[in-house]
């Protein structure tokens, strides 16, 4: 099994969308390019939605025109839609990769998207269709996989079965969303391992919130049944609307950190990840970084290593 594991940093996006402080198209642009050359090789960059619903994300056609202008950085980036009319726009803009989220409990969907279950899978099957036509990704995303905030634990037989459908249907990446950071290693092993039999692994992607701080451990708990794709966000960004006290993504620098303590190989620069959480944290006006942002620091005042 490989013993490198990639890495999406949706901090751009996911991180940045319900920060009281609204952040320009050039100042997320500056963010994407530090990550990149940070080696972050794949990188959610904003979402395609109305700027009304979701003011933060205003201009995401922008940022592609700025990245599309550095012919340097080989990271691959990506970008949220909610519809079709998400992906003529997305496409427009030049966007290559684009994800699309179903939410595994009818609660939980239709006030995300509102609508049922099947009718989010049917519009996630046509989009997937049609990104195979247009030579587009169509990265789908279950969301509440494990537990939903309205409907409580979710059925993992529906999560199963949710991830056949789309692998059948054409998707080539598949994220199992921890969407309100309540599942526990315990429960990411035995989910993961159940998807894992049915849907081929490479497929498979991991998405943790570190809401009661379990973020890294379910991460590792992944890794053991043999996933190596997880999104994390800069500095530990981020949060649910629907998880009161919600801390936010699992931190890259926390995720990256114990990876490369642990062996593995991600092509990320640790210590350029940590420039690019201070730009940042200035640009928010707060202090980020993740859970052992102390502890590295110290290390490196100390000029010790971080691994």
């Amino acid at each position: 099994m490989t013993n490198f594991v990639t890495i999406t940093d949706v901090g751009p996006r996911d991180g940045l969308q319900n920060q009281a402080t609204i952040l320009s198209p050039s100042q997320r642009t500056d963010i994407i390019k530090g990550l990149a050359a940070a080696g972050v090789s794949h990188i959610e960059v904003g979402s395609f939605v109305s700027p009304k619903a979701v003011p933060a994300m205003a201009g995401a056609s922008d940022i592609y025109q700025q990245l599309a202008a550095d012919t340097q950085s080989k990271a691959q980036y990506q970008s949220l839609i909610p519809n079709a009319k998400g992906y003529e726009l997305a496409k427009q803009a030049g966007a290559k990769s684009v994800m699309m989220v179903v939410c595994a409990t009818e609660t939980m969907n239709q006030k995300n998207v509102r609508m049922s279950i099947d009718d989010g899978l049917t519009q996630t099957k046509a989009m997937i269709a049609q990104g195979i036509e247009d030579n587009i990704n169509v990265i789908c995303c279950i969301a509440v996989a494990w537990q939903c905030p309205f409907e409580g634990k979710t059925d993992a037989k529906q999560v199963i079965k949710m991830a056949t459908e789309l692998s059948e249907a054409g998707a080539q990446d598949i994220i199992i969303a921890d969407t309100i950071g309540a599942a526990t290693p315990a429960a990411v092993a035995d989910l993961m391992g159940q998807l894992a039999a049915v849907v081929p692994v490479e497929k498979l992607a991991c998405h943790f919130h570190d809401t009661r701080a379990m973020g890294v451990a379910n991460v590792y708990a992944a890794l053991t049944v043999g996933i190596r794709k997880f999104d994390a966000s800069l500095g530990g960004l981020g949060g649910c609307p629907f998880a009161p006290g919600a801390t936010g993504n699992v931190a890259t620098e926390d995720v990256v950190m114990m990876l490369h303590q642990m062996g593995y190989e991600t092509g990320i620069d640790l210590e350029k990840l940590m420039q690019v959480s201070e730009l940042a944290g200035d640009m928010l006006n707060q202090q980020i970084g993740g859970r052992a942002h102390v502890w590295r620091k110290l290390q490196l005042e100390k000029n010790q290593p971080l691994v």
